[in-house]
Order: structure tokens, then C-alpha cells, then sequence
């Protein structure tokens, strides 16, 4: 009952580290569909470069651990930022915790979001798009009408997978001093000397928020795939 009431007392300091990840996961996810739908357009491109650059970003991306990035940009970022600047004669850079882990983790996911957007590019018939054009539809109205809802019903799957994995990975903040759920959760437990109630409630966070999230994405492939005859 003691570990109830301590719980109870620390709810509201739990809370305000939720909203902090929430709003690292969903600024991250803008960052990564950008740069995803980027990475996507570059590799379908004409252009060696291009495709030699997005394939490079891919790379490195699946091939190095998310927690060293983190660190890395964090910490090696700032001191290579303020190097520069110094040669320059500007005055010191302090890259706060917040948009250090929120760069990284869209720079992360931009990487997988962008194999996601290439394949459901590749996966619509270009059949479909010619007839939009035969209807005397512009570059835009194809790429709006029917480019987009066809690619988005192959991409969701994938998409949804990217994103409940992000929103676990944002726990990686709390290791560069941001002030999320984990963060608070260790505080908390810290100073109750009660670690695993406070770190059982941090799991069903992210456990609930991850299961509206599942009926979210159902939500949406039921709306993009309308019409649809499945086998």
C-alpha cells in the first residue's frame, strides 16, 4: 500500500516526462517522413549521385547502433559545432538535449522510413498512373490522386512498424539528460528506492500508448484499402 501511495505522489512528475516523449516522438516522426520521402525520391532518381548519396545515409544508418549516434551528435556534434564557430569568432553553441535527441532519431528513422517510401513507390502500377494521365491529369493531380493513396496503402504497414519502434527508441533521450518518462521514472525511483514500480508504470505507458497506436494504423489501412478486394 506504502508503494501505491508513493506511486500516486510521483504521477504528476511521471505525466510531465510522458508529454516530453510524446513530443519527441512526434517531432522526430515529422523529421523522419521528410527525410524519408527524400531518401525515397533520391534513390528512384535518375541521378547516380542521388542514389549514391541515399544509399550512403542507409548504410550507416542500419549499420551503426542507435545509442552511439545519439552520443555522437550530442556530444561530438557540439564540440565539432563549436570548433567551427570559434574560427569564426561565434560565440559558444549549447545544442540542448531536446533537439539533439529529436535530430537523431528522425536522422535514425529517416533511413528506414525512406526503404518503407521505396518500395511502395515501386509497388504501384504504372499502368495507373499513365491512365491518370490519358484523363488529362497534371504531374500534380496524378501524384495527389492517385499516386499518393496507392503508395500510402503499401507504405502503412511498414510505416507502422517504424513508428512504434521510434516512439521506444525516444527512451534513448533520457541517457543525454532530457527529462522523458525514463528520465523521471529513474529519478523517481531513486529517491522512493522503489526502481522497478515506477519502471513497470513506464512499460505500461509506452504499452498502452503503443496499443492506441496499433488501432490508429488498423484505423487508417481499413481507410486506404476501401474498395480493395483482398484475397
Amino acid at each position: 500500500m506504502e508503494s501505491l501511495d508513493k506511486l500516486i505522489e510521483y504521477i504528476p512528475l511521471m505525466l510531465d516526462g510522458f508529454v516530453v516523449t510524446l513530443t519527441v516522438a512526434f517531432v522526430s516522426l515529422a523529421i523522419a517522413l521528410a527525410l524519408g520521402l527524400l531518401t525515397a525520391t533520391m534513390k528512384l532518381s535518375n541521378s547516380r549521385l542521388g542514389r549514391g548519396v541515399a544509399g550512403s545515409y542507409t548504410t550507416v544508418i542500419r549499420g551503426v547502433p542507435d545509442l552511439v549516434l545519439m552520443l555522437l551528435i550530442f556530444f561530438g556534434g557540439q564540440i565539432q559545432v563549436n570548433n567551427i564557430g570559434a574560427y569564426f569568432g561565434w560565440d559558444y553553441i549549447d545544442v540542448d538535449a531536446f533537439t539533439a535527441g529529436t535530430l537523431t532519431i528522425g536522422f535514425i528513422f529517416g533511413a528506414y522510413m525512406g526503404e518503407t517510401f521505396r518500395g511502395a513507390f515501386m509497388a504501384v502500377p504504372v499502368g495507373l498512373l499513365e491512365a491518370g494521365y490519358a484523363y488529362g491529369m497534371s504531374r500534380r493531380q496524378v501524384f495527389q490522386r492517385v499516386l499518393v493513396p496507392q503508395m500510402m496503402r503499401h507504405a502503412l504497414p511498414g510505416l507502422g512498424n517504424n513508428w512504434l519502434v521510434l516512439m521506444k527508441t525516444t527512451a534513448l533521450v533520457s541517457v543525454i539528460g532530457l527529462h522523458d518518462l525514463v528520465f523521471r521514472a529513474g529519478q523517481a525511483g531513486g529517491s522512493t528506492r522503489l526502481p522497478f514500480l515506477f519502471y513497470l508504470f513506464v512499460a505500461l505507458m509506452f504499452l498502452a500508448f503503443t496499443t492506441v497506436s496499433i488501432w490508429a494504423l488498423n484505423w487508417l489501412e481499413r481507410r486506404y484499402t476501401v474498395g480493395v478486394r483482398r484475397a
